[in-house]
């Protein structure tokens, strides 16, 4: 293999499948970076046992040259100290040429380094996926949708499943939602292109829907092919292909677990309520819970929380609409702050259907978004 290529290109490469590159997994070969070059251009492959990232940079775009190739080839080298050389490098231009040893020489201006590489045909392939089940969706909303449910899924493996966002694809919509048992977060959009072969259901793990968001760049209005299996879900974006496997298990009905009727109703400002539960918080952090109590009633909320060390805090909210019955409730700020940060919109409406009873966010002027957190009892 001999190519010559950007080195501005090949360290963004570089830094997309880095991503999916673990220093801890069972098969040596996984530590390391697959680099092929082919007559159409360079592609990079990082694999983990749950992800495997594609990218690919092309001999030319938008009328500029990215690389040449001079013999076709493949190799495995070290991920992470090619990334830092690559980065440190000292010329646009990098040449890359692999002997029959398998030892990589890299060549940067006056900068030479020499690297022993590892057998490519060992590096386990990626999954063959068909394309029969695929639809587009936008990037930015793929983003909102990632991060507006990714954050309440669950942390621990108690329940696998949990650690996963639920995917419903059904009548040109998809459905998102994901829970820990103890809050919730779902969001719907509509998609194009796709299949009407009857509903799709997929948990994607929550740290795969994560890492997908850091590689997506923020060019708005490019869309992102995804395509669906069994078990796995290929996300195509210009460029790169994001591959990862998909959870096994039953996830939970959870529309039992949203309450239809409501006692209570607030509309209240977005940020005005964040930065009043974040300073009651400071409090209520020192205990065990981290719970912050609210109490509604007339056009006025109070929010307050105490520490028996260090003293007590209140703070008191004018509604911009109040509904229904005088109300008292505690929760946990962390959950509260979490619901509330992804929120876009100026204002939101919360539902209260008694003290134990869920309590759901909804921001004002979109109905496709909800938010649920379970209270705690301290009453």
């Amino acid at each position: 293999m001999k190519c010559t290529v950007l080195k501005e290109k090949l360290v963004d490469a570089v830094n997309r499948v880095m991503k999916a590159i673990s220093s801890k997994t069972t098969m040596p070969i996984l530590t390391g970076v697959k680099i092929t070059s082919g007559s159409d251009g360079i592609t990079l492959t990082g694999s983990n046992s749950d992800i495997s990232i594609k990218s690919f940079i092309p001999l030319e775009e938008d009328g500029n040259e990215n690389a040449t190739i001079n013999t076709p080839g493949q190799i495995v080298l070290p991920s992470r100290l090619f990334s830092e050389l690559v980065r440190k490098l000292p010329n646009d231009d990098v040449h890359i040429e692999v002997d029959s040893r398998l030892i990589t020489k890299i060549i940067s201006g006056a900068t030479e380094f020499s690297l022993n590489g590892l057998d490519p045909e060992e590096y386990p392939n990626l999954p063959i996926i068909n394309e029969n089940d695929v639809f587009k969706i936008r990037k930015d909303l793929l983003k909102d949708l990632v991060r507006q449910t990714v954050y309440a899924v669950a942390v621990t493996e108690t329940r696998p499943v949990l650690t996963g966002v639920k995917w419903i694809i059904q009548d040109s919509r998809l459905s998102c939602v994901a829970t820990d048992s103890h809050r919730l977060a779902q969001r719907s959009v509509a998609i194009e292109d796709a299949e009407e072969s009857g509903p799709h259901t997929l948990v994607i793990p929550g740290p795969s829907l994560n890492e997908l968001s850091k590689i997506l760049d923020d060019d708005d209005e490019q869309m992102v092919d995804i395509v669906m299996t069994n078990n796995q879900i290929l996300f195509k974006s210009h460029n790169v292909q994001f591959y990862s496997r998909l959870l096994d298990g039953n996830y939970p009905d959870t529309s039992r677990l949203i309450p239809s009727d409501s006692k209570t109703t607030i509309d209240l400002g977005t940020k005005a309520l964040y930065h009043a539960i974040e300073r009651a918080s400071l409090l209520a952090k020192e205990e065990r819970n981290n719970v912050v109590k609210l109490r509604a009633e007339g056009n006025q909320v109070e929010i307050s929380s105490q520490s028996l060390e260090l003293g007590r805090v209140y703070e008191t909210l004018v509604t911009e609409k109040f509904e229904g019955d005088p109300l008292r409730i505690s929760f946990s700020a962390k959950f509260m702050m979490d619901a509330l940060s992804k929120v876009d919109a100026q204002n939101v409406r919360i539902h209260f259907a008694g003290p134990m009873r869920p309590i759901i966010i909804r921001p004002i002027g979109d109905e496709n978004i909800l938010m649920l957190i379970l209270p705690i009892r301290t009453f």
